[in-house]
C-alpha cells in the first residue's frame, strides 16, 4: 500500500467514526425502535431514573408535563465522564459519587418541554420530554 492509500483510509475511517458520533441514533430517539420509557408517579410526584456509568440510560424519558419531578441518577463504580452531570435548563452541575443516587429535585413550572442532561465533555446525553 503507498501513502495515498493509507491516507485515504485513515481520513474514511475518521469520517466514518465522526458520523457515528454526531448523527443520533434509534436508541437516542425511541429507545432503538421501541416506545420511550415513561416515568412513574408516586404520591403526586413524577420519578425519573437514569443510570449513569459510561453514558446514560435510559437516553429518552417521557415524563408528564406540570407535575413536580425527582430524577434520580444512580450510579454504581462510576469513573467515567457521566459522573460529571450538567443539565443547563435547571443551571445544575455536580459531580456524582462513584456508587449511590442522587436526586434532583424539579419544580412542576420547570418540568415543561425538554430537559437534557449531558455530561461536562457533551460526549453523554439523556432527556426527559415532559408532555401535556
Amino acid at each position: 500500500m503507498n501513502i495515498q492509500m493509507l491516507t485515504a483510509l485513515a481520513i474514511s475511517a475518521t469520517v466514518i467514526g465522526i458520523a457515528f458520533w454526531i448523527v443520533p441514533t434509534n436508541s437516542e430517539v425511541d429507545g432503538g425502535g421501541l416506545p420511550a420509557p415513561t416515568a412513574v408517579i408516586i404520591d403526586g410526584t413524577q420519578i425519573v431514573d437514569i443510570t449513569a456509568k459510561g453514558g446514560y440510560s435510559p437516553r429518552v424519558v417521557v415524563a408528564k408535563a406540570g407535575i413536580p419531578t425527582v430524577v434520580r441518577l444512580a450510579t454504581k463504580d462510576t469513573f467515567d465522564c457521566s459522573a460529571s452531570v450538567v443539565i443547563p435548563k435547571l443551571s445544575y452541575q455536580k459531580f456524582l459519587q462513584p456508587s449511590g443516587i442522587e436526586e434532583i429535585q424539579i419544580t412542576a413550572d420547570q418540568a415543561t418541554g425538554t430537559l437534557q442532561g449531558l455530561c461536562s465533555m457533551g460526549m453523554y446525553n439523556f432527556k426527559i420530554k415532559f408532555e401535556y
